[in-house]
């Protein structure tokens, strides 16, 4: 080996040392930057006041609880489909839980890594109520708005294929876009998942002209994505999300999070809050981080229920969504 090559590599590795800690870059800056839609309903959408809310920033909100005692310190970044990807790996943002579907080719050869899976989803079809279609069976010869840069295009690529049916797709930049093409009359149907569809459904100015088919084509699973070259970080991420299903599933939530942090006798609670082990501390937070998650944004199904479900405007139900006693999908491992 040469002397450049040498050097090369031994500046290679303190570039890499250096990129790998976010946690501490965080930490320093005294800020979450977290990337966000560009305004999902239910799952990441600022306020009148310009404060974003949903089941997505739950998530940084319980990383900034987590890492500072404080769930407002982060800086939320709305990006939209095509610029996601790129803004996570390039550093622009820490963390992107922005209804980012997990799929093999995401997750290798573009240096991102998904976490965990927070919410199971699967892409549908909305339709004019008019029109008087009841089944995707039904589209041949449709045009179809779609946002570009999500797995929706290849989705509908695959399923028109295997039904022998012909569509065109009119594809747009932005999500707005492709939803404001849509509501105009520029094409027939417009497509995302079954989720998005919800809740951009309330954005119309008629929202019961339209119908969501029951087709479900594919499989969305939906999550928190990080930078490929930071193992402490990503576990801090995953875990931090498997803290609020855990605490769903032991009944901690945020009205008896602090109480049970103090008289709980129930090992796996005693663990979850830090009170017995050093998990925290193991993640690079304190051991009571999980107190302070479920203090500042409650359990996994509290934030469902308040973003998504019965206490939102959308009102979806749990489906494969519901923990795993409860005969859905949603599963943390022990913590332990």
């Amino acid at each position: 080996m040469g002397f450049l090559s040498a050097t090369a590599l031994i500046l290679g590795v303190a570039s890499a040392s250096q990129a790998a800690d976010t946690l501490k870059r965080v930490t320093d800056r005294g800020q979450l930057i977290c990337g966000s839609s560009v305004g999902v309903a239910g799952f990441s959408i600022p306020d009148a006041k310009g404060r974003w809310n949903g089941f997505d920033t739950d998530i940084c909100r319980a990383l900034s609880a987590a890492i500072f005692n404080d769930a407002e310190k982060v800086k939320f970044v709305p990006l939209s489909s095509k610029d996601r990807l790129v803004a996570l790996q390039s550093g622009e943002v820490d963390v992107l839980p922005r209804t980012t579907t997990w799929t093999l080719s995401r997750n290798t050869g573009q240096g991102v890594t998904f976490t965990a899976v927070n919410y199971y989803d699967g892409q549908g079809f909305m339709v004019p109520k008019k029109l008087g279609v009841s089944s995707a069976a039904k589209l041949d010869g449709a045009s179809i708005c779609v946002p570009q840069g999500t797995t929706s295009e290849l989705n509908l690529a695959d399923f028109f294929s295997r039904n022998g049916i012909k569509y065109e797709v009119i594809a747009f930049s932005t999500t707005e876009e492709a939803l404001k093409a849509y509501e105009a009359g520029r094409c027939d149907v417009y497509t995302t998942d079954i989720s998005g569809l919800s809740s951009e459904r309330l954005k119309f100015h008629d929202p019961d002209a339209h119908v969501i088919l029951p087709d479900v084509i594919s499989k969305e699973p939906l999550g928190p994505w990080v930078r490929s070259d930071d193992d402490a970080w990503f576990n801090l991420v995953r875990f931090t999300l498997f803290a609020l299903i855990n605490a769903e599933e032991l009944g901690v939530t945020q009205a008896n999070v602090k109480e049970l942090a103090e008289t709980s006798t129930n090992p796996e609670i005693r663990r979850l809050l830090g009170k017995d082990g050093k998990f925290g501390e193991g993640l690079g937070v304190t051991n009571d981080w999980v107190v302070r998650i479920i203090a500042a944004v409650g359990n996994y199904g509290e934030s469902f229920d308040r973003n998504l479900g019965g206490q939102s405007r959308i009102k979806l139900p749990r489906g494969p969504n519901a923990l795993w006693t409860a005969g859905g999908l949603q599963y943390s491992p022990p913590f332990r």
